[in-house]
């Protein structure tokens, strides 16, 4: 469906009270393919470069190099976004039946009777009342918000939704409500998800496949059963040893350090600043990849 070939997105920042620019390698060397009718999760810690990647794939990031190419023509209607935080995503001033007809509205010609049967359709969808078309944002929950930000993304009917960490700003209770949902949705209408999230247990639940992000590189990808039982890459083995187990048997992988800065990246491999396994080349040299399905980029399996 989304094919990305060696795209990499730069951007230029202030460097601060003494003046200059400095370069933010967000983006680096990324080749991905996005499978139709699959949730393809994206994992990693805070600052890696997933948000970046998203953007960059609806087209509201710039790239530097490489490429991404769609199946269909249309990106408005091909593809819509979940951000993260429903109290942000929804204009406060709005009406929620005037939010959800705003992209039937800009999109087609529909008559004003069809656009309105429409926005009580999705309305449903979600799990809402239609009575709810009337009353303004701040009169629903984390919850019900980000289920409004939802039908709001499948108003043009899109095959693709990119969710942007979807439910890290709700409670644990909520979550679960709305993973269930985006499940159903992929069940039920055969969408396809790019899941962004840092969070390995919704992953575990919802996603097909799982690419784990680290310095804006893919490090590791495969079906998420295989990523679980068998992570390769020492940054996939650290991220599942960070999620709390009862009786947890296994050894944790801790990592030293910080995440590096974005503009001063690491040479070689981009993780031995902080890998518990670096050897004298991963300083120096960039890793190869492995595998076929299962692929990971480190020298341990070169």
């Amino acid at each position: 469906m989304i094919k990305i070939n060696d795209l990499y997105v730069e951007y230029q920042v202030n460097k601060g009270i003494f003046g200059g620019k400095q370069t933010i390698h967000a983006v680096n060397g990324v080749t991905l393919e996005i499978k139709k009718g699959e949730i393809l999760a994206l994992a990693g810690e805070s600052g890696c470069g997933k948000s970046t990647l998203a953007k960059s794939i609806l087209q509201l990031e710039p790239v530097k190099s490489g490429s991404i190419t769609y199946e269909a023509q249309d990106l408005r209607k091909f593809a819509q976004m979940v951000f993260q935080n429903p109290y942000a995503s929804l204009n406060p001033k709005m009406k929620i039946g005037d939010i959800l007809r705003e992209p039937l509205e800009i999109n087609t010609d529909y008559s004003k009777e069809k656009i309105n049967e429409l926005v009580k359709e999705k309305i449903k969808l979600v799990g809402l009342d239609e009575s709810c078309l009337e009353l303004y944002p701040h009169e629903f929950s984390g919850g019900q918000r980000q289920r409004i930000a939802i039908a709001r993304a499948l108003m043009l009917n899109p095959e693709f939704i990119l969710a942007d960490e979807p439910v890290s700003a709700l409670d644990v209770s909520i979550q679960a409500q709305i993973i269930n949902l985006i499940k159903e949705l992929k069940e039920n209408f055969g969408l396809t998800f790019l899941l962004i999230t840092h969070d390995m247990s919704v992953i575990k639940y919802l996603a097909d496949r799982t690419a784990v992000m680290y310095l804006g590189e893919i490090v590791e990808i495969g079906k998420t059963e295989d990523i679980f039982a068998n992570p390769l890459h020492p940054y996939t083995k650290a991220l599942l040893g960070a999620v709390p187990k009862i009786n947890q048997k296994d050894k944790k992988v801790l990592l030293k350090g910080d995440l590096p800065s974005p503009a001063d990246l690491p040479k070689g491999c981009k993780f031995h600043t902080r890998c518990p396994r670096v050897m004298e080349k991963c300083k120096t040299c960039p890793p190869c990849e492995v595998g076929a399905s299962h692929i990971v980029k480190c020298f341990l399996y070169c």
